[in-house]
């Protein structure tokens, strides 16, 4: 049997696993991606991005071209069965440099992935190739693999990232128990091109007569999702006619021009895997967990997945860091993607009552709501959703009791900053992609020792020094700093952020989390702590 070999093997060829792929080219690893289909499916299913998630495409340079076949900014509405609006939310901040609420066609976002991974002479990409089995040892893993031509091949790698969705051989291969519960009611999704309604939001009927949503996509296309009720026939309705017949109900003739580009029932899930590490391989995405729609945060999390395990794996197989730094990985992403489950459940719950007394206390209560400056900018604002924190991991915690307050092990900001050169650039194109050191009007690379200089030079580390805008003698003469990189905080928002944190030096993980907050006199101890949990 033929054998081949590469340092990684990405098992799945959707939007998480190219992702992936292109992270592990950005790290220099060599890798390959196995994906069962020929091509790219042709119509659209995850349909919203957040600022997160865009963030992860920014550090491999494809946020830019991505967002292209976006539309930023789109507000979310809940409606009544009366079709009055009762809650909205619609986010105007960009803390992460990004627009939180962004309508996308997954099929387009996957053709930019792949058209771009020529930049990574070491990533290949096998499309017709499936996974029939895999084992692993102490020294790699090796995989059984049939390709295009229904051929049998070995394939070796280092470490396996199981990409490749919520039926996963992988996590099935490994005997992975996927618990939770599926939900009762399916929903059939439609998705129409030609339109031309003017609903440029995301819509939630909560009608009790009959849930639905209706989703403004790019280039005039629009998603429906009706609710089956109970009893009624799965094949009956998702004929053309009857769908057809209920969109009509909703705007009338207009539904005769839509062309149905595809119809399926979907039953939702709520499920996370026992367990997201075994040994040499790690889930990623709806191979770890599969989410509701409802939060559109599905592939959402799947990326938020790829981007903390990516760089990891990177810094165990170039020998930066020790291979026990993988199960932090379980540690840090578990609990945050399954608060996100939890929040698409109970924001389906709201959708889908059925009773209309029920029903009628919900929209009542959220009139209420809405009647409440602090609860309706909360709403508005989308702050109910859940937010990524590290508490276990590789982070470090100086206080020993942990505060509400402590944004340690929180995303970082990202303003935007002016570089020595006079340009204006996102704060992750000056941090890299690897470890940051931040001063607030301080070099935090001068109380180094040179034994930690060396070490976190290893770690291609980049030291920043932040300067209040226009604190230099003039625009052409900017503050400088030895041995380290000088911005100036255009907009005042980092001066900001390390006024709330009182300590003027962060330490700035590859994913962008914190990953400590210090004073300079503390930054050496601080350093060394966490050089020990990577070693």
């Amino acid at each position: 049997m033929k054998q081949d070999k590469t340092q990684v093997v990405i098992v799945g060829g959707g939007p998480n696993g190219i992702t992936a792929a292109h992270y592990m080219g950005l790290y220099g690893i060599d890798c390959v991606v196995l994906e069962l289909a020929d091509g790219i499916l042709p119509y659209p299913r995850a349909v919203g991005m957040d600022d997160e998630a865009l963030r992860v495409l920014q550090g491999i340079d494809i946020a830019e071209l991505a967002s292209r076949d976006m539309i930023c900014n789109v507000p979310l509405r809940y409606y009544n069965a009366r079709g009055v609006c009762f809650a909205e939310v619609k986010p105007s901040t960009a803390h992460y440099g990004w627009p939180m609420r962004n309508i996308f066609m997954q099929q387009l976002l996957e053709g930019t992935l792949r058209e771009q991974l020529g930049r990574h002479p070491g990533v290949e990409l096998r499309q017709g190739h499936e996974m029939l089995d895999l084992e692993q040892d102490g020294q790699g893993v090796t995989l059984q693999v049939r390709d295009a031509q229904g051929e049998l091949y070995q394939l070796q790698a280092q470490y396996v990232i199981g990409a490749d969705g919520g039926r996963s051989s992988v996590r099935k291969k490994l005997g992975i128990e996927l618990l939770g519960l599926t939900h009762p009611r399916k929903w059939v999704v439609v998705d129409t091109a030609n339109d031309t309604l003017d609903a440029p939001y995301t819509a939630l009927h909560a009608d009790p007569q009959r849930p639905f949503v209706c989703i403004y996509l790019p280039y005039q296309q629009r998603r429906w999702e009706f609710m089956l009720l109970e009893g009624e026939d799965e094949n009956t309705m998702c004929e053309e006619a009857t769908i057809r017949g209920l969109i009509r109900g909703h705007i009338g003739n207009a539904a005769d021009q839509l062309e149905i580009i595809r119809i399926r029932a979907y039953t939702h899930n709520s499920r996370v895997a026992a367990r997201f590490v075994e040994g040499r391989v790690a889930l990623v995405g709806d191979a770890a967990h599969i989410s509701p729609p409802w939060a559109g945060q599905g592939l959402n999390s799947g990326l938020r997945d790829v981007v903390n395990i990516a760089w990891k794996i990177a810094a165990i197989i170039q020998g930066r860091a020790s291979a026990s730094i993988l199960a932090s990985y379980d540690q840090e992403r578990r609990g945050h993607a399954t608060d996100l489950i939890a929040l698409a459940d109970n924001m389906g719950a709201v959708l889908g009552l059925t009773n209309p007394l029920m029903a009628g206390v919900r929209d009542w209560l959220f009139q209420a709501v809405n009647s409440v400056d602090n609860l309706r900018s909360h709403l508005l604002e989308f702050k109910f959703k859940p937010k990524a924190t590290i508490t276990k991991g590789l982070v470090h915690h100086e206080r020993a009791e942990l505060h509400e307050d402590d944004l340690v092990g929180q995303l970082f900001i990202q303003p935007t900053v002016e570089d020595e050169q006079g340009q204006r650039r996102r704060l992750d194109e000056v941090l890299g992609h690897s470890y940051a050191v931040l001063g607030y009007r301080v070099n935090p690379n001068e109380p180094l020792s040179e034994e930690t200089r060396a070490y976190w030079a290893r770690w291609n580390t980049r030291f920043i020094q932040v300067n209040r805008s226009r604190s230099g003698k003039g625009r052409n003469q900017p503050l400088s700093a030895s041995q380290a990189i000088c911005v100036e905080d255009v907009d005042n928002r980092l001066g900001e952020w390390f006024a709330k944190v009182r300590d003027c030096v962060v330490v700035v993980r590859p994913d962008r989390f914190v990953a400590a907050i210090t004073t300079p006199e503390r930054l050496e101890g601080v350093l060394r702590k966490l050089a020990e949990q990577l070693s």
